[in-house]
């Protein structure tokens, strides 16, 4: 699962990708800006994004990857993402992301949940009037509560079962050989000039932040493979 957003905001957009086993990666375009608190206080996600475009990019084993798109309403992820059930998948759900930082500008915690599809009406209702007496999700995980009390908490009183547990982590799969292959398919003409510059090239991951040397025969050895294809 991949979901991309571009705005028009100082951040210019945002790339994040997870695979099935919890493992997640992602990069901001322009990972330097800072900005003041909204009026509640909380990170200016919105302000930093501005207006844009949201594309949900699910990768489920068929010949082409689907692809959802849908305007940005307000910037604020997830509510963008809740917009983007409604409209492009047709399918009312609920999703709530927090962020609580350090004064150093690290996280200290982060955590979300969602009300999956299919839902009836009188648990909607329940859960509402639940939920509505929490501040955030990451005010309760900052107290020491643990996702799994905080779903007792939320869902106790409808027979809550964890039927799986998925951890989550950064993993990225970048690699010397994925990068040669990028670097093959920018074009011939493109190799060539770097080539021809006599210098070695760095290319950087913009998701782990590692860099990746190729020298001037390492090029020449891409060049003829490109050649070949």
């Amino acid at each position: 699962l991949t979901i991309k957003i571009q705005g028009d905001g100082p951040i210019g957009g945002l790339t994040v990708t997870a695979d099935s086993k919890g493992r997640v990666k992602g990069y901001v375009f322009n990972p330097e800006v800072m900005l003041p608190p909204n009026e509640k206080g909380k990170l200016d996600v919105g302000g930093a994004l501005g207006v844009g475009v949201l594309s949900v990019i699910k990768d489920i084993g068929l010949k082409e990857p689907y692809v959802g798109q849908t305007i940005l309403v307000s910037g604020e992820i997830a509510e963008d993402l809740t917009y983007y059930y409604a409209t492009s998948e047709q399918t009312p759900s609920s999703v709530a992301l927090g962020v609580l930082m350090n004064k150093d500008n690290t996280v200290r915690q982060a955590g979300g949940f969602q009300l999956m599809p299919g839902a009836e009406e009188a648990v909607i209702d329940k859960l509402e009037k639940k939920l509505g007496e929490i501040s955030s999700v990451t005010a309760l995980m900052d107290v020491g509560n643990t996702p799994e009390t905080i779903l007792e908490y939320v869902l106790g009183e409808f027979g809550l079962e964890i039927l799986d547990k998925i951890p989550a982590s950064f993993y990225c799969n970048c690699e010397k050989q994925r990068v040669a292959k990028a670097l093959i398919s920018i074009g011939r003409k493109e190799l060539q000039e770097m080539i021809d510059e006599g210098k070695e090239i760095e290319v950087n991951c913009h998701f782990c932040n590692k860099n990746y040397a190729f020298s001037v025969d390492e090029l020449k050895e891409l060049l003829e493979l490109a050649r070949r294809d």
